[in-house]
């Protein structure tokens, strides 16, 4: 029996879950539950599976190396394939060029099951059976998706009403309260799961009848793709013309292929604050409280701190969320909006729109602690046997103090090991690089001083580094 062909959707940046989801760190890539992040969770999930290739995983680009380190410590043979998104144009698209991306690979009759990695299962045995049957469907030139009956009224979700003989009549797209109570006493009614089985020649046929343009661009973006730092890059240019589209919207509410299994599992779309406050343990009061949090008189609330002590007193049915440089206090009711005030951050260009004070590298990440006029001091931590591209910066200094493990820095003409409360000085315009020749971390406390401090100030040479990660 030919494998199964499991595709991994973790691109987006789940912007509801914002201030702890941002674009450049979206909540894929949060460790959110049980210690992993969602990336990983779906990748266990994923490897019990019987009878699979290694899955193929689609990412944003900015989102590479955080991706990459989460992927290794899950499995540090590396032979999970990487896809990168240059271009953020949703599911349709995604699920398009990875498809073309395993024809191209494994040919198009492979089965490919498509998971999004955002989503919890529990009774994971009962999907597996569904997974099966799924299978033998798509050999027969159906594209499978999985219906969950519901358990409660849910609007964030959408709906399959499914027909008798299990194809799919409608989706509904978040109903209004009254409508999703009405689904909940109908039983051909279920939750869109978001996860798909077909082979590669049914999609493809399928979306070049109903979705051309999407389908013609990504054949061409993984065709002229190119493998860049150990992953494999869509064409940017081939991707203009596509704009953002679901792939429900681009295929599954068109095609007369559609077929769905009702699945009876314990199953949640990690969305927004109030379905992770429903997925997570509560106190007696019904409160989630997550790091260092006092209630009183409060109940059944989310108060989650990061950063520093926050105390809720006398609230209820309240999201508290502290991170570093922001705090959101929304009504659980109201979470679902936390997206619109997230559109006026990205519309203002707001640095916590884009990312955290910790930005993730190739070599490791830097984290900004203080910012003031003319200097700027990071916390740089350096993996083992990895380094900074070779560079210079025409109108900062730097100072480097070594922290934690050894350095071998590049100051101009003079290569040196720097160790624990050892320093060096780097004027501005000359050629330097940090790289960490241990086994051990390595923590530089960095102090940047000059007349203009942006990252755009910086010059790398082609090296064998890494040059978008010198930062």
């Amino acid at each position: 029996m030919q494998p199964i062909q499991p595709l991994i959707l973790a691109g987006g940046s789940g912007m509801r879950l914002w201030p702890l989801s941002r674009e450049t760190c979206p909540k894929q890539l949060l460790t959110l539950t049980g210690g992993h992040s969602l990336l990983q969770n779906t990748l266990e999930r994923v490897s019990k599976l019987p009878g699979i290739y290694p899955p193929v995983i689609v990412v944003g680009g900015e989102h590479r190396y955080a991706a990459r380190r989460q992927i290794k410590e899950f499995d540090p043979n590396g032979i999970c394939p990487v896809l990168l998104e240059p271009l953020g144009r949703d599911t349709g698209p995604a699920i398009s060029g990875a498809v073309e991306y395993v024809c191209h690979w494994r040919g198009e009759d492979t089965v490919i099951l498509v998971f999004p990695c955002d989503h919890l299962v529990k009774e994971e045995e009962v999907f597996f059976q569904a997974a099966q049957q799924a299978v033998t469907l798509a050999k027969q030139e159906r594209i499978v998706t999985f219906g969950v009956r519901p358990g409660y009224p849910e609007t964030a979700y959408g709906y399959i009403e499914a027909r008798a003989d299990g194809t799919v009549a409608a989706f509904t797209e978040k109903p209004c309260i009254e409508r999703a109570q009405e689904y909940l006493t109908r039983d051909n009614f279920y939750w869109n799961s978001g996860i798909f089985v077909f082979n590669g020649k049914t999609f493809r046929r399928e979306m070049r009848l109903h979705a051309p343009v999407v389908q013609q661009c990504m054949e061409e973006a993984v065709a002229n793709g190119i493998d860049e730092d150990g992953f494999f890059c869509f064409e940017p240019h081939c991707m203009d013309p596509v704009d953002k589209i679901s792939i429900d919207y681009a295929l599954m509410e068109k095609t007369a292929c559609l077929s769905v299994i009702p699945v009876d599992i314990t199953w949640t779309d990690i969305g927004t604050w109030q379905s992770f406050w429903n997925i997570s343990p509560k106190n007696e009061d019904g409160n989630v409280c997550c790091g260092d949090v006092i209630v009183e008189g409060t109940r059944n609330s989310l108060v989650s701190s990061e950063e520093r002590l926050v105390a809720a007193i006398g609230v209820e049915d309240m999201v508290i969320v502290e991170t570093a440089d922001a705090v959101l206090v929304s009504s659980m009711a109201a979470s679902q909006r936390v997206k619109d005030a997230v559109s006026r951050l990205g519309a203002g260009d707001r640095e916590e729109f884009h990312r955290h004070i910790t930005v993730h590298k190739a070599w490791g990440y830097a984290t900004l602690l203080q910012e003031m006029q003319n200097t700027r001091i990071r916390r740089l931590v350096i993996h083992p046997e990895a380094g900074m591209s070779l560079q210079k910066h025409y109108h900062r200094h730097e100072h480097w103090v070594v922290v934690n493990g050894t350095a071998k820095v590049t100051n101009g003409k003079d290569v040196f090991l720097l160790h624990e409360n050892q320093s060096t000085y780097v004027p501005a315009g000359v050629l330097h690089r940090l790289e960490n020749p241990g086994v051990i971390t390595l923590e530089i406390m960095e102090i940047q001083i000059g007349d203009y401090l942006d990252e755009d100030d910086i010059v790398c040479h082609e090296d064998g580094y890494s040059a978008p990660s010198a930062g």
